[in-house]
């Protein structure tokens, strides 16, 4: 009995060599996708908004934590746009938002909505803003990714429903979202 029962374990170590290869490779084919990607904003010409934008891939989606000071008081629209492009005086080279399904404008936890929808960030009396939201849609790699994409924030709020852009005003900020290594 003790024979046959060390044959079978014997039998079966091919076996777990081949499952316990398959697990480490997929580990590291995981290891090399996108885990984090970060945003540097800078004012567009005549504004004074500032600050830093991280997108950190979680399991329940893409966590957005970003920090902005030079804002008026109030809530400003905060949206991906669709170009890495930051060059214009007035970010107006970074385009619209990012939409690769083609769908309209909406708010961030509607389905129906430009990938690049973030919503509204709110300033308080000293100009300071911070926002923290998972978002199902965005991706940091694949037909959604936002890697090599910009961030703008807008003077106004974003009304959530006018088309295309909320009508959410200037843009008084932009930077261009890089992958971290």
């Amino acid at each position: 009995m003790k024979t046959i029962k060390i044959l079978f374990i014997l039998a079966l170590l091919p076996c777990n060599y081949k499952i316990m290869a398959q697990t480490n490779s997929m580990s590291m084919a995981s290891e090399g996708k996108t885990q984090k990607a970060t945003c540097v904003l800078s004012p567009t010409q005549g504004n004074n908004v500032s600050g830093s934008v991280t997108f950190t891939k979680v399991k329940e989606g893409v966590k957005v934590v970003a920090d902005i000071q030079g804002l008026s008081k109030g809530k400003h629209g905060f949206h991906i746009h669709d170009k890495g492009d930051c060059s214009a005086p007035d970010a107006s080279s970074a385009g619209g938002h990012f939409n690769p399904e083609s769908m309209n404008h909406g708010a961030p936890p509607d389905m129906m909505r430009h990938v690049g929808d973030l919503g509204n960030i709110t300033a308080d009396a000293s100009g300071k803003a911070h926002y923290e939201y998972v978002d199902l849609m965005l991706a940091l790699d694949g037909k959604n990714s936002i890697i090599g994409k910009s961030i703008i924030v807008h003077e106004m709020e974003d009304d959530l429903v006018t088309q295309p852009t909320g009508n959410s005003g200037k843009r008084v900020a932009c930077g261009v979202i890089q992958e971290n290594k």
